[in-house]
């Protein structure tokens, strides 16, 4: 009976340590004490400015969600609102740069907007309120959100609404320059609930995707010419490469029972092809040609991690990213390796209508 009742206690001592260490994630443990200081600001070390974008901010609200990191969401949040959004992002939208000037001051280095930003913040708060239970998340995602559709999203002949990458800077006349990584088709879907113009903008960007990768790779930058369609001419080179990454990791990351998923994952095979026969993710590729020049960085071996559907060729980028795991000056590498490895570890999933599955179960939710 001794010896039962040992095994016993051994058993729930075990379960609790396993409850602890899903509770944790040590690779978002260690990016808070790498990348983001006490007041809620995510450095890039590497750019001397040490700067912050409102993509880092982003970033780190969505990871500390997938953590169920209330304290550190609340902190990112509150620094994010009163350095980039003049204390108010329901009447400002995010300036996408802030750091050090000449004169060392601290400040916005560039008030323009970044929308791919701008909607990984509002989702965030979004989903924050719905899994939290906090309206005063929510209402200030609905509220950014309609201000998001006010200044980011205009109307192009012959595509609909359409969502520029910015404020300002991306709209002539006739011509229209646009991101396919800004807007994850996950996020589409999820804003679509809201109406006009998120209904219709889950279409159009399913057609940016899909039409601007003629030989199955996407751009960073493309641009839309009024009754010349889409500007893919052979002889002027355009780049998939430090944007384009995260088209793959979107992909992959989507429901499988997202009915968008498996075109897209058929239009982009010929990614999945190389990094498989080379054993390694190309930097950049020529998109018109499909020609690729050198091997990315480990943050894009992380990227392709949900990505790849062959297990062998993922068995490999999983060894790669094990092994040469970003460090404490790899800003971009280390954020692509959150949302690659963390989904790949089942941290979270996307339901098909894009909302957030967090692994974080009650024992987590009770225990933060």
């Amino acid at each position: 009976m001794r010896t039962r009742r040992w095994w016993v206690i051994v058993a729930l001592m075990l379960a609790a340590v396993n409850v602890r260490a899903a509770c944790t994630w040590p690779a978002w443990d260690h990016f808070k004490q790498a990348y983001l200081s006490d007041g809620g600001r995510v450095v890039d070390p590497s750019d001397q400015r040490k700067i912050t974008t409102s993509e880092g901010q982003s970033y780190a609200l969505f990871f500390a969600l997938a953590a169920n990191d209330r304290d550190t969401f609340a902190r990112v949040l509150q620094w994010t609102q009163n350095n980039l959004a003049q204390g108010s992002l329901s009447s400002h939208l995010p300036a996408w740069l802030w750091g050090k000037k000449e004169d060392n001051s601290w400040t916005v280095l560039d008030t323009n907007s970044a929308s791919d930003s701008d909607l990984w913040i509002a989702w965030s708060l979004l989903e924050a309120g719905r899994l939290w239970k906090n309206d005063e998340y929510s209402q200030l995602g609905k509220a950014l959100l309609a201000l998001i559709a006010k200044e980011e999203v205009v109307t192009v002949p012959g595509l609909g609404s359409m969502l520029l990458p910015g404020k300002i800077g991306f709209a002539e006349p006739t011509t229209w320059r646009f991101n396919p990584s800004y807007l994850p088709p996950q996020l589409a879907s999820y804003f679509s609930r809201f109406g006009a113009p998120w209904s219709t903008l889950r279409e159009t960007n399913l057609r940016l995707l899909l039409e601007t990768a003629p030989k199955g790779f996407s751009p960073d930058w493309v641009r839309f010419q009024k009754g010349n369609g889409w500007q893919l001419n052979a002889e002027k080179t355009f780049v998939g490469s430090y944007d384009a990454i995260r088209v793959y990791l979107w992909v992959g990351m989507m429901h499988d029972r997202d009915t968008q998923k498996a075109r897209l994952l058929e239009k982009f095979k010929p990614m999945a092809s190389v990094t498989t026969k080379n054993g390694r993710v190309p930097e950049k590729v020529d998109v018109a040609t499909g020609q690729i020049h050198g091997d990315g960085p480990v943050g894009f071996s992380a990227a392709l991690l949900p990505f790849l559907q062959d297990r062998d060729a993922q068995a490999v980028q999983r060894q790669w990213v094990a092994d040469h795991f970003p460090g404490d000056d790899a800003y971009y590498s280390y954020v692509l390796t959150l949302f690659g490895q963390g989904w790949d570890q089942h941290r979270f999933r996307f339901t098909p209508r894009g909302e957030l599955q967090p692994d974080w179960g009650q024992e987590c939710a009770t225990s933060q």
